[in-house]
């Protein structure tokens, strides 16, 4: 049985669990321990983290070695490097992004939800936490391809401030995409559909970019595509951070989508979320 407490006209008690609901900031707080929740699942099944730590790895030695001599025109995977790593640290932390959806999506499938739903916590706590806790995720594939990137070779030209800060940036930035995949996580049937989606927009968004090659190399059409993708500003924003070269113009556009991912895509990820619900 719930206490009650008067509520602030004194007309009408409101239950204990609304108080703490209502209590300012309380979402906060609810946000971290739901987040705090997820980090903990990750360090009972560690192998969740298997495409995190393996895919950087085999992505960084088969893109360098198969392709670095073609693509760097005979100068060889040393020369290929610095181009490469910095691009491929996107593409990495980019595709890391879509274990969210899925993730919430399972969750759903299992039920989970329904007991937060029964809990005196924000509606907005769940999402939140589970983008939070991902955040792990990000962060470890980030480490674990430029501990690989330094085994290496590679080196910030630019400084070390500049280089950690652009490891902040592409992790901002897959905090802003992620609300995409919440969104499709609670709207689409199953996790099989989301991750189906999720590949079919990420391979043109990394590939169809100056991850690999230089904008200017590709055809006409291709640039066109490339100019309006975000990866692509965010590619030049690594570069620049952690090669040497202009940062303030892609770090603008970048800033700019990453406002824009939050506004469009978290809203209609609650909205979604309050109609399983």
């Amino acid at each position: 049985m719930s206490t009650a407490t008067l509520s602030p006209t004194g007309s009408a008690p409101q239950p204990q669990h609304a108080v703490r609901r209502n209590r300012p900031f309380a979402w906060v707080q609810q946000s971290l321990t739901l987040a705090w929740r997820n980090i903990v699942r990750i360090k009972q099944n560690p192998e969740a983290l298997a495409d995190v730590t393996f895919q950087p790895i085999i992505f960084l030695v088969l893109f360098l070695f198969v392709f670095g001599g073609a693509v760097s025109g005979g100068g060889g995977w040393r020369e290929y490097l610095p181009f490469l790593l910095p691009g491929l640290l996107v593409q990495t932390v980019v595709f890391s992004t879509m274990g969210t959806g899925v993730g919430l999506n399972d969750d759903f499938a299992k039920g989970v939800f329904d007991r937060f739903r029964s809990l005196p916590i924000a509606r907005i706590s769940p999402l939140i936490g589970a983008v939070l806790g991902d955040a792990v995720r990000y962060t470890v594939s980030i480490v674990v391809l430029m501990v690989a990137g330094f085994a290496l070779g590679f080196r910030f030209q630019n400084g070390v401030g500049y280089g950690l800060l652009a490891c902040v940036v592409v992790l901002l930035f897959a905090l802003s995409l992620c609300w995409l995949w919440v969104w499709l996580g609670l709207t689409l049937k199953t996790a099989q559909g989301v991750q189906g989606i999720a590949v079919l927009v990420m391979f043109p968004l990394t590939f169809g970019s100056n991850v690999f090659v230089q904008t200017d190399t590709l055809p006409g059409f291709l640039q066109a595509f490339v100019n309006v993708n975000p990866v692509k500003y965010l590619v030049d924003t690594m570069r620049g951070m952690m090669l040497g070269g202009d940062i303030r113009t892609p770090l603008l556009v970048t800033v700019a989508w990453m406002v824009g991912l939050v506004a469009v895509f978290a809203p209609l990820a609650i909205r979604a979320y309050r109609r399983r619900t």
